[in-house]
């Protein structure tokens, strides 16, 4: 019989290639291999014989019966002191700050890779799992485990990359120790019900490092950008987020060396934007993610993307702490620059991403509905009742995704051609854009007056 995770998820296309179902098989039925999407999905290896379902217990998108409210409530809701919001989950404490080391080769302030650091040098773990480049052209980026601050200095930054985990997470049931672990959202979900069905996982993995995530993206996204960057040959190496002096943080650049040792570079102004807003070559399991600040892991970084620190080039961190033992490493942080910031701030920060995962989810389930389509149960309801202008750039953007993936496998490497493909829903949803702009700004523009009115 074939594998519950293939039948139930990857043939719906929900899948987001974590790897948890291939970690987990006790038969090892399972492999992670790209699909023609370039996005990660369990194959079958051969039949399934027990039919233990174990599989579908621990994929973020299957309906497992638990959420990122249970898990949460469960790993945080009794510690003293502990908060919750809708929008972030619980927390302890919330910061904003730097590593004035880590900064410059990390995505923002370096506040990830300095605390990874920290855990290390003050025994808390004795080894650290994240993703970091592989030297190999085929495969850019993986899950690898370090168990020195040096190599982990040596992965810092952020990788719009498909990796996958079963054999990191394979690794820690065969190998004792103490782990901790970086992941997206979805990711740490898996990781959290994997422990749940596994003693070993619960007591290695002590640790876990959530990051702020508003989609995946497939590695024909990487290729499209760099035919964008002007590359001509093959990749050997790529690096997200570069910091230039002369930009603020939000014009970042991505740095492409080919075989040669040349290098290309391209920042967000100059289409990586267009790529990444208008969801291109996103899988479609993001569809239907509602978490956005990894509520299930112990400590969660992002960006600073609030108008008083994004100017800054260098970068700035946002921390949402959960757990007592990070909260004591804040505490008693040092070669930092930390600071408490209220929540709402934190909450200001994602609030594009936020509406991508609350509201126009909910437009996003009623279409699925609609459609008869299998997806997960969601803490957001559906409903059909959004403005005009709001559905037509979900649907547009929809449009635009499922057309970025088969185009490019049309077109591989022929931008202009990919290009000239996506126009019409893009000139589309510039149309719909401009109008809803030139429509509610009167509107937002009374509702400013009005507040300045109220006592």
């Amino acid at each position: 019989m074939r594998p519950a995770i293939l039948l139930a998820v990857v043939e719906n296309d929900l899948c987001i290639g974590c790897g948890l179902c291939a970690a987990m098989c006790p038969e090892n039925n399972l492999q992670m291999q790209f699909n023609r999407f370039g996005e990660y999905n369990p194959v079958s290896i051969k039949e399934c014989t027990t039919e233990c379902g174990l599989c579908l217990k621990v994929c973020p998108f299957a309906d497992s019966g638990e959420n990122e409210d249970t898990i949460g409530k469960r790993l945080y809701g009794e510690i003293p002191g502990i908060q919750h919001r809708t929008e972030t989950g619980y927390y302890l404490d919330t910061y904003v700050g730097f590593s004035e080391r880590h900064r410059p080769a990390s995505a923002s302030g370096g506040i990830a890779t300095w605390l990874l650091e920290t855990l290390l040098t003050e025994g808390v773990v004795d080894h650290v799992i994240c993703v970091a480049p592989t030297g190999d052209p085929d495969r850019h980026f993986a899950f690898q485990i370090f168990n020195t601050p040096e190599d982990v200095f040596s992965g810092s930054g952020s990788a719009y990359y498909p990796v996958e985990m079963s054999g990191v997470i394979r690794h820690v049931i065969e190998h004792p120790g103490r782990y901790a672990i970086t992941g997206l959202p979805c990711f740490i979900k898996a990781v959290r019900l994997a422990q749940q069905r596994n003693k070993k996982l619960r007591e290695r993995i002590v640790i876990t490092i959530g990051l702020v995530c508003g989609q995946m993206k497939s590695r024909h996204f990487t290729d499209y950008i760099a035919t964008l960057a002007g590359v001509q040959g093959e990749v050997t190496a790529v690096r997200y987020r570069g910091k230039s002096p002369d930009q603020p943080a939000s014009n970042y650049h991505y740095l492409f060396t080919i075989q040669e040792g040349d290098e290309r570079k391209i920042f967000w102004n100059e289409g990586i934007s267009e790529a990444w807003t208008n969801r291109w070559f996103t899988p479609n399991a993001c569809n239907y993610c509602d978490d956005v600040f990894a509520e299930c892991a112990d400590v969660t970084c992002m960006d600073a993307w609030l108008p008083e620190y994004s100017g800054y080039s260098r970068g700035t961190s946002l921390v949402l702490v959960r757990s007592p033992v990070v909260q004591k490493i804040f505490e008693n942080s040092a070669g930092v620059t930390l600071n408490s910031i209220p929540v709402e701030k934190i909450i200001q920060s994602q609030m594009g991403v936020l509406a991508v995962k609350r509201r126009q989810l909910a437009y996003r389930l009623y279409l699925a509905h609609q459609k008869g389509l299998k997806v997960p149960g969601k803490r957001v309801g559906s409903t059909g009742k959004m403005n005009f202008f709001l559905r037509q750039e979900v649907l547009l953007k929809e449009r635009m995704r499922l057309a970025s993936r088969e185009n490019w496998i049309i077109y591989p490497l022929d931008r202009e051609s990919f290009r000239q493909m996506m126009q019409p829903d893009l000139r589309r949803l510039q149309r719909i854009s401009r109008v809803s702009r030139v429509i509610t700004l009167p509107i937002r523009l009374i509702r400013k007056a009005m507040q300045g009115l109220s006592p």
